[in-house]
């Protein structure tokens, strides 16, 4: 087992073998967290397809959002770097154009690449129109709006700058333009990502025939407030939806013949804490922000119904896809190599995941402070720049209720957990400094509060009108 976080030089994992190189179909909601499938145990949500890759696949129980925010995630997606390493540590800033993304390796291999729904890597402008070009970062197809959740009447951009409208639910149409792409592009080798935006708030923004949930129904976790079970249920509502959408896809591999060739991937980018420990949203160190779902298949290679207990963090996917697909890895990717582990053919692990925040936003309940951690496979310790303030054993306390920060009994796990800490701290060349460090060091153009002056397609968005920075 590795200390922390040093992948070079590791044990490499043995190598699948195929004879012919695999599409990849990345599927990703917004602001999905981990135990809202049913194949992560929760009964009360209906997530048939979901649960039907987990069957045929394999489901990594502990897969993490490093910085649980939607542009410092995609930019450790893509590149597999850190987001203070990429310069992506907020919302609504430019993923520079020189970092090397998967798309840009995938398509020097020949293979023909697609992003389709909500990018978020462009800027500070919302609904603006991404050109062919060097900022859509290796991506060919492109039916993509930058940052939008109106779910009933959205919009994406294709190669002119002429928005085209949605009539309906986004997640509905975008699912549409993946089978066409899978059906046109099934005999070739092909990568494509889809991105949808629920169920990111707002929660109940969908049409009448997927509201089957019911606010009563819902049977709230122990430490999550009364007053969220509304919220829930439409985020339920959601989460069903799109378990159709990814039934179309899947289905559509099948009738063109493709299954066994494609590497498909379902996740998300972060959780929502609904209510939990009081907290809305993302951007905490709780296991509801960090924690995200992810099942993968690759029928006749990787194990159906395994499942695996390895840290699989942000930054580990593109390493880990790259092998499985044959493709050498990028000596600029900080994340590992988990094939083996996907494949149950062995190889290095890491022992703990980093997580971190380096600019949150205001006006939250713990003030928009700074923090950094790490999540093992049993527990979660994290610090401000204060020092320590959440210890956490997820064995014993699954729903994180009793802080053991100080506790005498936690004395030599809080110990050896802050050493991890500044393992990966000094790995990863981050000195925790003050959010205003990482805004001077890389030009970002923040208000008064500290917030990226962004734009929607209306007009300049005032963060005043919402409880947190949205997006």
């Amino acid at each position: 087992m590795l200390s922390h976080c040093d992948p070079q030089g590791v044990e490499a994992p043995e190598p699948v073998r195929s004879d012919r190189r695999p599409n990849l179909l990345f599927v990703f909601a917004d602001q999905m967290r981990a135990q809202e499938c049913g194949f992560m145990g929760n009964e009360q949500v209906r997530t048939p397809n979901m649960d039907r890759m987990a069957q045929a696949g394999v489901v990594f129980e502990n897969a993490v959002s490093t910085c649980p925010v939607c542009t410092p995630y995609r930019a450790s997606l893509l590149t597999g770097r850190y987001p203070l390493s990429c310069r992506t540590v907020m919302n609504d800033v430019r993923l520079p154009v020189e970092e090397l993304t998967i798309a840009e390796v995938l398509a020097d291999e020949g293979y023909h690449t697609g992003y389709i729904g909500k990018w978020h890597l462009d800027g500070a402008y919302r609904g603006g129109f991404t050109p062919p070009g060097e900022r859509r970062q290796g991506f060919d197809y492109w039916a993509v709006a930058e940052c939008t959740h109106a779910y009933m009447n959205s919009f994406y951009y294709t190669d002119t700058p002429e928005p085209i409208m949605i009539e309906g639910y986004s997640a509905d149409h975008h699912t549409g333009l993946a089978v066409d792409y899978i059906r046109e592009h099934a005999a070739d080798p092909f990568c494509l990502f889809v991105s949808w935006g629920p169920p990111h708030n707002p929660y109940w923004q969908l049409p009448d025939e997927y509201k089957i949930y019911q606010p009563e129904d819902v049977r709230l976790p122990p430490h999550t407030d009364e007053s969220f079970r509304e919220d829930i249920a439409g985020y339920w509502c959601h989460i069903t939806a799109l378990d159709r959408c990814l039934g179309r896809m899947l289905d559509a591999l099948e009738e063109e013949g493709i299954a066994e060739d494609t590497i498909v991937v379902f996740t998300s980018d972060h959780g929502d804490m609904l209510g939990a420990h009081g907290y809305e949203r993302k951007q905490k160190p709780w296991d509801e922000s960090i924690m995200v779902p992810w099942v993968m298949q690759w029928p006749g290679h990787l194990p159906a119904g395994a499942r695996r207990d390895t840290l699989l963090n942000a930054p580990d996917v593109m390493p880990t896809l790259l092998s499985l697909m044959g493709v050498d890895t990028p000596g600029t990717v900080q994340g590992y190599d988990l094939s083996g582990a996907a494949a149950g053919t062995g190889g290095s692990e890491p022992t703990s995941a980093f997580i971190g925040n380096p600019c949150p936003f205001p006006g939250d309940k713990h003030k928009g402070k700074e923090w950094r951690g790490v999540r093992t496979r049993t527990h979660t310790y994290v610090e401000t720049r204060g020092g320590p303030w959440l210890l956490y054993d997820n064995e014993r306390d699954p729903w994180q209720t009793k802080n053991l920060v100080g506790e005498p009994g936690a004395a030599d796990m809080q110990e050896e957990l802050a050493a991890e800490l500044r393992g990966w701290l000094e790995e990863l060349d981050d000195e925790f400094a003050p959010k205003e460090v990482y805004i001077d060091r890389f030009g970002y153009d923040v208000d008064e509060r500290g917030i990226v002056r962004y734009q929607t397609q209306m007009g300049v968005h005032d963060p005043d009108n919402e409880l947190e920075h949205p997006a």
